[in-house]
């Protein structure tokens, strides 16, 4: 593996070298959608508390009814999240004023396949019908969740929402700006791999954000490829 040139940078920065490829490859994962009220909203599980701000905060707005919060642990999360990373969005939600009984939780998922999947089957299981979803995830996981969900639950209107942060911000928030940078570069990857292995529909990747992408690779930003 290539050495990271910029390992030594601050802790709240984006290194201004890399900077301009960071931003492209943020702005490609936003899909920019206009949000619009749902059936239920899903939580994909992750290392970010984000996403149960995001799922509170609309949930109060009467986005959606109900909210399913899903996801096990990963290497990633076990230190943050150690109950699971649904419990805990649970719990923070119900903090919130997110009433209990409006959350339903899936433990057991540990990619997003699995968050989609199961979620589907324990609204199956409670007997809510569902023809609207609003998917909430890391900012840079909007794409690849709104894809894998396009071909594992094809029959639903797929809306898909991040707490709204601007990049540095969300670096700021996360602690750890190569952790954010490799994060990127993998769910990058991961559009057109998971693609051709049948995980997700295809998605067109923009020469800009290909060369964004095989330029951070150079300079050693690779822990999170497959």
């Amino acid at each position: 593996m290539l050495m990271n040139r910029h390992a030594e940078a601050p802790a709240e920065a984006i290194p201004d070298a890399i900077r301009a490829d960071v931003e492209t490859l943020w702005r490609y994962h936003d899909m920019r959608h206009e949000l619009r009220p749902c059936d239920v909203g899903i939580g994909l599980g992750s290392h970010d508390l984000g996403v149960a701000v995001i799922a509170t905060r609309l949930f109060h707005e009467g986005l959606f009814p109900r909210i399913v919060f899903t996801g096990a642990n990963a290497p990633t999360t076990v230190e943050r999240f150690p109950r699971g990373e649904a419990v805990h969005y649970r719990e923070y939600a119900i903090e919130q004023g997110v009433p209990g009984e409006a959350i339903l939780v899936e433990p057991r998922a540990t990619n997003t396949a699995q968050n989609l999947e199961y979620s589907r089957q324990l609204l199956t299981e409670h007997q809510i019908p569902v023809k609207s979803v609003l998917i909430m995830s890391r900012p840079y996981q909007q794409r690849r969740a709104y894809a894998t969900c396009r071909l594992i639950w094809p029959e639903v209107d797929v809306v898909c929402a991040s707490n709204p942060l601007k990049l540095d911000d969300y670096v700021r928030s996360i602690g750890d700006p190569r952790r954010v940078v490799d994060m990127l570069v993998g769910d990058t990857q991961r559009i057109e791999v998971y693609a051709e292995r049948g995980f997700a529909i295809p998605q067109e990747m923009p020469d800009e954000v290909r060369a964004a992408f095989e330029r951070l690779v150079a300079v050693g930003y690779t822990s999170r490829l497959i």
